[in-house]
């Protein structure tokens, strides 16, 4: 099976990587020289903040401004037109989109600028005479080797140069976060909302429109230009389109390897609507199921907001966890119960402290504090109390992993000493400390003095807790290379080659299975009634008949159970032919066991996904599925089982017999390895399977072909 072994985890076309393939020129990221077009005195302009900004972030280089109507612009020399500049690096373009294109083609060829930025809109987001202009600077910008950001964006930080035009602009620091934005406005929404937080920032690239440089780019080249000593390690990304899951999923997982973090929103994942699908697989994989099975195969943690994002890099910033257990510190009852009640609905554990040292740090507080976790302290609790109370938890209690303190104010007096031995214990202790200060207005004096100090707080515990939860349950990426199972590759093959678009016959599907390694039943098909009857009695009682025509056999009596006769096989024959669109009878011998299903969908840009979960009616009614991108190793399949919300039933309760998990997550393994090798395969479904202790075996199955 090596030629299933590859470097990405599923096949990239041959277009789209050269489509893609956009080198950034060092221009963008470090430029010498950087002129602003339609650059303007008027500060409430683009043109005039974007100036302002370069000058006030103290770049160090040249910096120009074309301006047609004036001699200087905000202290610089202006020129009248781009003919009359010298070889610049970097332009920035604010002028309306109709003037872009002529604009770029002087700079591209004649002043040998590498770096576009441009924030005018009007482009392909407006309509095709935009897109038109669009196209065509992006040909004169690749004409020579140039990089591009925009159209229709806010524009670029970076530690060299601040070239946006929006405000405030966030302190830089090369161990701040990285955020790549498809969203101008966003981009300085989640800023702002980092900023409040305490969160710094490395960098900001806000991509507009991606005509040629998207966020996958972008990562990519953090990816390619990672250095472990000066690299920021948190990325943050604002997704609305992934046009490129493969080169996202190869640079994500690479750049988590490397020891970065990295968090993401993906919106627009609702639709308005759905289409009338016929399978299980073809209503559940839709494309936000996609994007959730490529964030989790990558590594990526999946946020749902702008809040939630910078939550989730506030805990980044700190030092990870080693495990699963929380210590709640607090001086306020409710807070922590919100809080103990979240971490334990995410899967965390709020575990019981007890035992001599428990006594001992129960001693140091007040009466009527209590120490069993949450640990509360009172409302009258001192600063010192609460250095008791890290240390207890740092230095003698096994069974914390980490402290989270909850301590606002009512307004009675100032907290900067609480504050200050939280600080103080930060810097000491072995476990991360995660300050959650619920009192935003009331001691704003206190957390900006906090802040100050290169701290970041959380101001609310059920979103801390939610974001805390999320990053534990997201996987390490998945391995870049995994041995793929034993398959007739050459039977595989000869199947699909032979078979006509549409769904595939019961031997055909048989042949493929069989082939992939995925066990099924005993079966047969015919339209005979004597074949039938002799197929019966090979297989052996009891049976399962079904009709083969009819796309949901159980709503038109298409499915019988428990035949144990001759007679029954007959007389049942006789019936199930006269339901409207079946052809022909399928036999199967009848197992027992629970109900499970595995399905395959292929996707334009994400190539297959493969789902698990419960079968029968309880797909249709749960819609409880993982999903993943195939291929996937066992032990991602594993992953996707451990999920469920289902898991409970396949491991066994109240007796009931356990499905074998290691035969059912070996079939989703062999499925995503069927259809690496048999693209073709549009959609499929087993189900059910039929899983017991012993084995996981498939009873029915449809498979459909487009090629």
């Amino acid at each position: 099976m090596d030629d299933c072994n590859s470097d990405h985890p599923f096949e990239i076309k041959e277009e789209v990587k050269n489509k893609s393939k956009y080198m950034i020129a060092k221009q963008l990221i470090e430029p010498k020289s950087i002129v602003v077009v339609g650059g303007s005195d008027d500060i409430h302009k683009p043109g005039g903040t974007v100036l302002r900004n370069l000058q006030d972030g103290n770049f160090r280089g040249s910096l120009y401004v074309v301006n047609p109507k004036m001699d200087e612009v905000q202290g610089i020399k202006a020129y009248r037109d781009v003919k009359d500049l010298p070889e610049v690096d970097c332009a920035i373009l604010a002028i309306a989109a109709k003037f872009c294109p002529s604009t770029v083609e002087v700079l591209a060829k004649q002043k040998n600028t590498k770096a576009f930025i441009i924030l005018s809109a009007g482009f392909h987001e407006e309509n095709e005479e935009g897109a038109k202009l669009e196209r065509q600077i992006v040909e004169t910008i690749n004409s020579v080797g140039g990089s591009l950001i925009g159209p229709n964006c806010i524009g670029v930080l970076t530690n060299h140069y601040s070239g946006v035009f929006t405000s405030p602009i966030p302190e830089l620091n090369p161990q701040g976060v990285d955020l790549i934005s498809g969203s101008g406005a966003t981009a300085l929404f989640i800023m702002d909302s980092g900023m409040q937080k305490g969160i710094k920032f490395n960098s900001m690239y806000s991509v507009g429109n991606s005509a040629q440089l998207g966020v996958e780019e972008i990562l990519e080249y953090m990816d390619e230009s990672f250095d472990p000593k000066t690299s920021s390690r948190v990325k943050l990304l604002y997704v609305e389109s992934i046009e490129k899951p493969e080169k996202l999923l190869k640079h994500a997982s690479s750049l988590i390897r490397k020891g970065c973090r990295i968090a993401a929103v993906k919106s627009g994942g609702s639709a308005a609507g759905s289409r009338a699908a016929s399978s299980h697989t073809g209503a559940l994989a839709s494309s936000d199921v996609a994007v959730e099975a490529l964030f989790r195969k990558a590594g990526i943690v999946r946020c749902n907001g702008r809040d939630e994002l910078m939550t989730v890099a506030g805990i980044f910033m700190h030092p990870e966890m080693k495990g699963r257990n929380m210590a709640v510190v607090t001086h306020a009852g409710g807070p922590a119960v919100m809080l103990t009640d979240a971490l334990s609905n995410g899967g965390m554990d709020v575990p019981h402290i007890e035992g001599e040292k428990a006594q001992e740090l129960l001693a140091k507080l007040f009466a009527g504090s209590s120490v069993g976790n949450p640990i509360d302290f009172l409302a009258t609790g001192t600063a010192e109390q609460l250095g008791y109370i890290l240390d207890a938890c740092d230095r003698d209690f096994d069974n914390i992993d980490g402290m989270a303190v909850i301590f606002g104010s009512p307004g009675l007096f100032p907290v900067f000493d609480v504050y200050n031995v939280l600080d103080e214990k930060m810097k000491t202790s072995k476990k991360p400390i995660f300050p959650i200060f619920p009192s935003s207005k009331i001691v704003k004096d206190e957390i900006a003095e906090f802040v100050s100090k290169g701290r970041v707080y959380f101001p609310d515990e059920v979103l801390f807790g939610n974001a805390l939860c999320k990053i534990y349950k997201t996987p390490a990426p998945q391995p870049e290379h995994f041995e793929m199972p034993d398959m007739d590759v050459k039977k595989i093959r000869e199947v699909v080659d032979n078979a006509q678009n549409g769904y595939l016959s019961p031997d055909e599907i048989h042949a493929l299975l069989d082939a992939a390694g995925v066990a099924r039943a005993k079966e047969g098909v015919s339209d005979n009634e004597e074949e039938i009857v002799k197929m019966a009695k090979e297989i052996g009682f009891p049976l399962v008949m079904k009709v083969v025509g009819p796309i949901h056999k159980s709503d038109v009596g298409g499915v019988v159970l428990n035949v144990k006769d001759e007679e029954t096989v007959r007389r049942e024959f006789k019936r199930m032919m006269q339901i409207k669109d079946t052809y022909a009878i399928m036999l199967a011998q009848q197992l027992d066991g629970t109900q499970v299903f595995i399905g395959a969908k292929r996707d334009d840009k994400f190539g297959h996904m493969v789902l698990c979960g419960l079968g029968g009616i309880f797909i249709e009614v749960l819609k409880d599925v993982k999903a993943g991108l195939a291929p996937m190793s066992k032990e991602e399949a594993h992953g996707m089982i451990k999920e469920l919300k289902s898991y409970k039933i396949i491991q066994g309760v109240r007796g009931q017999e356990p499905v074998n998990e290691d035969k059912f997550a070996e079939a989703v393994m062999r499925i995503s390895a069927l259809v690496k090798v048999a693209p073709e395969i549009f959609e499929m479904d087993l189900n059910p399977l039929l899983g017991n202790k012993d084995n996981v075996v498939a009873v029915d199955a449809r498979i459909r072909i487009e090629k």
